[in-house]
């Protein structure tokens, strides 16, 4: 039985079976092809809805939008438009592609308007002023915590407290399909005894999702967190790169720096916070009770399925994860609202990660170091080879997707190659 509180919806453009870019998702992205210049557009199916035609042909007439808003690189200005137009622009488009409408299905501009995917190319989606990562998986902090510091007390005294958090460096995050070079630093064994330098020996992925903020805020101001979502736009699939020998040797007393800093990867198209309603559930029982300002009201977790996937040079790829967002412990809500408690402003296009997502079984660690238990566990791939880490030539790749009662809004996925170090 389908959900009666999701329409059900047709449209004419042709949809493939199990495609993340459905009628009910209609998620933003920049791309260019040979013909075009970089530009706004949303996907459906296996085509992209040029926004900047459907504006010059008058589809958009009732709008009053700036001019030229859909030919940009980024989205950053078709964010900060606000949440009451960005989301009438979606709900038009939306209405346009349904089955029973005739005026873009029989509109002479139709053929320039639906844009091949796979001949685009696409772009990073946003410009990334500031960029935050959070650790808020209990599963794997607590793992971590395990393989690092004291088995019986894994979790540190302020977890349960607060969503733990750090700023990352924001001019490394790369659009899906962009190599990532292994990076090169310190580390230093419990065997070892002096540091070393070269290559990192323990390169890993981290299974996240990021939320990109679409309303600032001033200086001093802070954010309630039965208003954060209002500060949402959208999410996307989030690798955060780890070189865990570096982090390791660096990360006290002050955190992740030269381990984390060298890239992290993202998924190009932008899943709006509208598409995902439909798939909210309530997040774990924190416990003890939480501080009042992260006291929300509703649900603000979300069931999607995530997978990832090893795929070395020449071989096919192998599923080593299946996990889901709905186990992270703290919400997005409760994360904006932390970040911005102390007065910390904000601004369009900032991006939040969630932290690696890990479930409570072994086949839904968010990452090698757990996957692996810290590589003292080789994982088996389909054409037999073994991994503990991330090895050169490897492609790793990201999907995740919703689905409810036949309804199903994906991310598509985010897939970068490593190469070996620059000398």
């Amino acid at each position: 039985m389908v959900d009666s509180s999701i329409p059900t919806l047709n449209t004419w453009v042709e949809v493939p079976k199990n495609s993340d870019f459905t009628i009910y998702n209609l998620p933003f992205g920049v791309f260019k092809n040979k013909k075009l210049s970089p530009r706004i557009g949303i996907a459906i199916g296996d085509k992209i809805v040029d926004l900047s035609i459907l504006d010059q042909e008058g589809f958009f007439s009732s709008f009053f939008l700036p001019e030229g808003v859909f030919l940009k690189d980024s989205l950053n200005d078709f964010i900060a438009l606000g949440k009451p137009q960005t989301r009438k622009i979606r709900e038009r488009v939306q209405q346009l592609l349904l089955e029973d409408n005739e005026e873009l299905k029989n509109h002479s501009a139709r053929g320039k308007v639906m844009v091949n995917r796979k001949e685009a190319e696409m772009l990073l989606p946003v410009k990334i002023g500031d960029y935050t990562d959070f650790y808020s998986s209990i599963e794997h902090a607590t793992n971590v915590g395990k393989m690092f510091r004291d088995p019986e007390n894994a979790l540190l005294p302020n977890w349960r407290h607060l969503p733990v958090g750090y700023h990352g460096r924001a001019s490394s995050i790369v659009v899906s399909g962009t190599s990532i070079f292994r990076p090169k630093g310190q580390f230093k064994d419990p065997d070892m005894e002096k540091p070393a330098f070269g290559p990192s020996r323990r390169l890993d992925f981290e299974l996240e999702l990021a939320f990109i903020t679409g309303k600032p805020t001033k200086l001093g101001d802070s954010v309630d967190v039965n208003e954060a979502e209002d500060h949402i736009f959208g999410f996307v699939l989030f690798n955060d790169w780890s070189a865990r020998d570096i982090q390791a040797w660096e990360y006290v007393p002050l955190g992740p720096f030269l381990g984390k800093n060298f890239g992290s990867s993202i998924s190009p198209w932008v899943v709006t916070l509208e598409a995902l309603d439909p798939f909210r559930v309530s997040g774990p029982v924190q416990e003890p009770e939480v501080l009042d300002y992260l006291k929300s009201k509703g649900d603000h977790s979300f069931d999607i399925n995530l997978e990832v996937y090893i795929q070395p040079d020449g071989s096919k790829a192998s599923k080593v994860c299946t996990s889901n967002f709905k186990n992270m412990y703290w919400n997005v809500a409760q994360q904006l609202a932390h970040h911005t408690v102390n007065g910390c402003n904000i601004n369009v296009g900032d991006m939040m990660a969630s932290g690696t997502i890990s479930g409570p079984t072994e086949d839904s660690f968010g990452s090698m170091l757990e996957i692996s238990w810290k590589g003292t566990k080789p994982v088996k791939l389909e054409d037999g080879l073994e991994r503990r880490f991330i090895e050169d030539g490897d492609t790793v790749i990201m999907k995740g997707f919703a689905e409810k009662d036949g309804i199903r809004v994906g991310f598509g996925e985010v897939s970068s190659q490593v190469l070996p170090a620059k000398s």
